[in-house]
């Protein structure tokens, strides 16, 4: 117990738990997307991995309850972190001139805030399917494939779900925005996590932050490629 109160209560113990909650999200956000890349060996596909992660809830709510516990974990401890480096300098500076830092390092705190908004956003949106957001004016919760001579008789057509909520243009810019700061945020995260576990230095500093940024680009047009595919057309016998 004293180990655990240590952790909470020290800087380093925090930087820590940032570090491997990170590492933990980040390595959700690969698996969602491997999953949602799916959508692209058709309907039958990504129905599929939907029917099947719908119809376990002994897996996918310890597995939300645990994600929701890492993003909890991640926030209180990136501004705990925030709000000690502040107060370790009371002063600000006079002309203030970042040396040595990048853009996303610099806005962690505020960009991870939007993130934050996107992905709460993204989950009304697509998890719980709350209609009026969708700004579509369907119900996607009654969107279904029949099945026939099959058990169940029909399943939760996902496939639709995401060609008519992609197919607004408002909904997938605003998608590839929050894509854009969430992978900002990760490409420097991804290499800060190396730093804070002391397992990071000068050789290989350069190689770990180019690689960051790579993965980052990488998300970014994985995710994206699904809502640019759906506006130039694709799956769009979905929407009849």
């Amino acid at each position: 117990m004293n180990i655990i109160t240590h952790v909470f209560k020290s800087s380093l113990g925090k930087k820590y738990i940032m570090a491997v909650t990170g590492f933990v999200l980040f390595m959700f956000v690969i698996g969602h997307l491997v999953g949602n890349l799916q959508i692209f060996l058709g309907r039958e596909a990504i129905n599929r991995y939907g029917h099947f992660l719908q119809s376990n809830p002994e897996l996918i709510w310890p597995a939300r309850l645990g994600l929701l516990l890492m993003v909890g974990l991640h926030i209180w401890s990136a501004i705990k972190i925030s709000l000690e480096n502040n107060a370790a300098r009371p002063t600000g500076y006079a002309v203030y001139q970042p040396v040595g830092s990048s853009y996303a390092s610099r806005t962690m705190l505020m960009g991870g805030s939007i993130v934050f908004v996107f992905i709460v956003y993204h989950l009304l949106h697509y998890t719980a399917e709350v209609q009026y957001l969708n700004f579509t004016g369907r119900d996607f919760s009654i969107f279904m494939e029949k099945l026939p001579g099959q058990v169940p008789a029909e399943r939760h057509d996902i496939f639709k779900m995401m060609v008519v909520g992609f197919s607004n243009p408002l909904v997938s810019g605003f998608y590839a925005l929050g894509l854009a700061l969430l992978c900002l945020h990760l490409s420097h995260g991804a290499s800060s996590m190396f730093q804070s576990l002391g397992w990071k230095n000068e050789a290989y500093r350069p190689f770990l932050d180019n690689a960051a940024r790579v993965v980052a680009v990488l998300i970014f047009l994985g995710y994206t490629s699904i809502p640019l595919a759906i506006l130039c057309g694709y799956g769009k016998e979905a929407l009849k």
